[in-house]
Protein backbone atom coordinates (compact mmCIF):
# COMPACT_ATOMS: atom_id res chain seq x y z
CA UNK A 1 0.00 0.00 0.00
CA UNK A 2 1.35 3.44 -0.90
CA UNK A 3 1.86 5.96 1.94
CA UNK A 4 -0.84 8.60 2.43
CA UNK A 5 1.37 11.57 1.39
CA UNK A 6 2.41 9.80 -1.84
CA UNK A 7 -1.22 9.00 -2.76
CA UNK A 8 -2.30 12.55 -1.91
CA UNK A 9 0.56 14.11 -3.91
CA UNK A 10 -0.08 11.91 -6.94
CA UNK A 11 -3.80 12.68 -6.80
CA UNK A 12 -3.29 16.43 -6.44
CA UNK A 13 -0.85 16.46 -9.35
CA UNK A 14 -3.44 14.75 -11.54
CA UNK A 15 -6.06 17.27 -10.70
CA UNK A 16 -3.77 20.18 -11.33
CA UNK A 17 -2.88 18.89 -14.72
CA UNK A 18 -6.50 18.73 -15.73
CA UNK A 19 -7.12 22.32 -14.99
CA UNK A 20 -4.29 24.01 -16.76
CA UNK A 21 -4.36 22.59 -20.20
CA UNK A 22 -5.63 24.76 -22.97
CA UNK A 23 -4.69 24.79 -26.63
CA UNK A 24 -2.00 27.11 -27.88
CA UNK A 25 -4.27 28.33 -30.66
CA UNK A 26 -7.79 29.54 -29.89
CA UNK A 27 -10.76 30.73 -31.86
CA UNK A 28 -10.60 34.37 -32.81
CA UNK A 29 -12.32 36.80 -30.48
CA UNK A 30 -12.95 40.48 -30.55
CA UNK A 31 -15.81 42.91 -30.78
CA UNK A 32 -19.08 41.06 -30.91
CA UNK A 33 -17.43 37.69 -30.20
CA UNK A 34 -20.06 36.94 -27.54
CA UNK A 35 -22.76 36.80 -30.24
CA UNK A 36 -21.16 33.76 -31.90
CA UNK A 37 -22.25 30.24 -30.94
CA UNK A 38 -20.16 28.49 -28.26
CA UNK A 39 -16.73 27.26 -29.35
CA UNK A 40 -16.08 23.69 -28.21
CA UNK A 41 -12.86 21.66 -28.29
CA UNK A 42 -11.18 18.68 -26.63
CA UNK A 43 -7.42 18.50 -26.18
CA UNK A 44 -4.70 16.62 -24.26
CA UNK A 45 -2.20 18.07 -21.78
CA UNK A 46 0.38 16.86 -19.29
CA UNK A 47 0.56 18.45 -15.85
CA UNK A 48 4.06 18.16 -14.38
CA UNK A 49 4.35 19.02 -10.70
CA UNK A 50 7.35 21.15 -9.68
CA UNK A 51 6.39 21.98 -6.05
CA UNK A 52 4.15 20.38 -3.44
CA UNK A 53 3.48 20.88 0.26
CA UNK A 54 1.29 18.83 2.61
CA UNK A 55 -0.31 20.81 5.48
CA UNK A 56 -1.20 18.46 8.36
CA UNK A 57 -3.66 20.54 10.41
CA UNK A 58 -3.77 18.31 13.49
CA UNK A 59 -0.16 17.09 13.41
CA UNK A 60 -1.20 13.41 13.36
CA UNK A 61 0.93 12.50 10.33
CA UNK A 62 -2.05 10.78 8.75
CA UNK A 63 -5.15 11.92 6.92
CA UNK A 64 -7.55 14.06 8.91
CA UNK A 65 -10.37 16.40 7.96
CA UNK A 66 -9.04 19.83 6.94
CA UNK A 67 -5.57 18.67 5.84
CA UNK A 68 -4.46 20.45 2.68
CA UNK A 69 -2.14 19.81 -0.21
CA UNK A 70 -0.78 22.81 -2.10
CA UNK A 71 0.88 22.14 -5.46
CA UNK A 72 2.09 23.94 -8.55
CA UNK A 73 3.75 22.98 -11.78
CA UNK A 74 4.01 23.28 -15.54
CA UNK A 75 1.45 22.48 -18.23
CA UNK A 76 2.88 20.78 -21.31
CA UNK A 77 1.53 20.13 -24.78
CA UNK A 78 3.60 17.93 -27.08
CA UNK A 79 6.50 18.25 -24.62
CA UNK A 80 6.48 22.07 -24.72
CA UNK A 81 5.60 24.15 -21.63
CA UNK A 82 2.54 26.28 -22.48
CA UNK A 83 1.59 27.49 -18.99
CA UNK A 84 1.56 26.80 -15.29
CA UNK A 85 -0.96 25.64 -12.72
CA UNK A 86 -1.55 26.02 -9.00
CA UNK A 87 -3.97 24.03 -6.87
CA UNK A 88 -5.21 23.61 -3.33
CA UNK A 89 -6.90 20.37 -2.28
CA UNK A 90 -8.65 20.02 1.09
CA UNK A 91 -9.35 16.65 2.69
CA UNK A 92 -13.09 16.76 3.47
CA UNK A 93 -13.84 13.19 4.65
CA UNK A 94 -11.83 10.30 6.04
CA UNK A 95 -12.85 6.66 6.31
CA UNK A 96 -11.20 3.39 7.36
CA UNK A 97 -8.59 1.73 5.13
CA UNK A 98 -6.93 4.98 3.96
CA UNK A 99 -10.00 6.18 2.07
CA UNK A 100 -10.70 9.91 1.91
CA UNK A 101 -12.41 12.60 -0.15
CA UNK A 102 -10.60 15.60 -1.61
CA UNK A 103 -12.14 18.92 -2.71
CA UNK A 104 -9.76 20.58 -5.19
CA UNK A 105 -9.65 24.02 -6.81
CA UNK A 106 -6.93 24.34 -9.46
CA UNK A 107 -6.20 27.37 -11.64
CA UNK A 108 -4.51 27.05 -15.03
CA UNK A 109 -2.49 30.09 -16.07
CA UNK A 110 -2.12 30.39 -19.83
CA UNK A 111 -0.81 33.19 -22.07
CA UNK A 112 -4.35 34.35 -22.99
CA UNK A 113 -5.96 34.03 -19.54
CA UNK A 114 -6.74 31.67 -16.69
CA UNK A 115 -9.11 28.70 -16.40
CA UNK A 116 -10.62 27.79 -13.03
CA UNK A 117 -11.58 24.21 -12.16
CA UNK A 118 -13.24 22.62 -9.16
CA UNK A 119 -14.47 19.28 -7.92
CA UNK A 120 -14.50 16.49 -5.37
CA UNK A 121 -13.41 12.86 -5.67
CA UNK A 122 -12.66 9.83 -3.48
CA UNK A 123 -9.18 8.37 -3.01
CA UNK A 124 -8.70 4.77 -1.85
CA UNK A 125 -5.58 2.77 -0.97
CA UNK A 126 -5.39 1.89 -4.70
CA UNK A 127 -5.27 5.58 -5.67
CA UNK A 128 -7.74 8.17 -6.97
CA UNK A 129 -9.10 6.24 -9.94
CA UNK A 130 -10.87 8.42 -12.51
CA UNK A 131 -10.80 12.12 -11.70
CA UNK A 132 -13.46 14.29 -13.34
CA UNK A 133 -13.69 17.98 -12.49
CA UNK A 134 -15.80 20.91 -13.70
CA UNK A 135 -14.41 23.97 -15.48
CA UNK A 136 -16.08 26.80 -13.54
CA UNK A 137 -14.89 29.90 -15.39
CA UNK A 138 -11.89 31.93 -16.37
CA UNK A 139 -10.37 35.26 -17.32
CA UNK A 140 -9.24 36.85 -20.58
CA UNK A 141 -9.87 34.60 -23.58
CA UNK A 142 -11.44 32.04 -21.21
CA UNK A 143 -13.86 34.42 -19.44
CA UNK A 144 -16.88 32.33 -20.52
CA UNK A 145 -15.20 28.93 -20.06
CA UNK A 146 -17.08 25.87 -18.88
CA UNK A 147 -16.77 22.16 -19.53
CA UNK A 148 -14.84 19.40 -17.78
CA UNK A 149 -11.39 17.93 -17.19
CA UNK A 150 -10.58 14.21 -16.92
CA UNK A 151 -7.27 13.33 -15.26
CA UNK A 152 -5.24 10.11 -15.16
CA UNK A 153 -2.15 9.99 -12.94
CA UNK A 154 0.78 8.34 -14.73
CA UNK A 155 3.36 8.93 -11.96
CA UNK A 156 3.73 10.77 -8.65
CA UNK A 157 4.54 13.99 -10.53
CA UNK A 158 2.81 13.70 -13.92
CA UNK A 159 -0.85 13.55 -14.91
CA UNK A 160 -2.42 13.19 -18.35
CA UNK A 161 -5.36 15.55 -18.82
CA UNK A 162 -8.19 15.49 -21.31
CA UNK A 163 -9.82 18.92 -21.37
CA UNK A 164 -13.30 19.42 -22.82
CA UNK A 165 -13.49 23.22 -23.10
CA UNK A 166 -16.59 25.16 -24.08
CA UNK A 167 -16.41 28.95 -24.41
Amino acid sequence: MRPFKQILLSTATGISALLFCAPAASAAGGAGADSFPPYEETFQLVAKQTQGTFVDVDGSGGPSQGDEFVISGDLLRAGVTIGTYSEICTLTRTAPNDEFDLQCSPVLALPLGQITVQGRFTVTAAGPGDINLAITGGTGRYRTAHGSVHAVNVSDTETNLTVHLIR
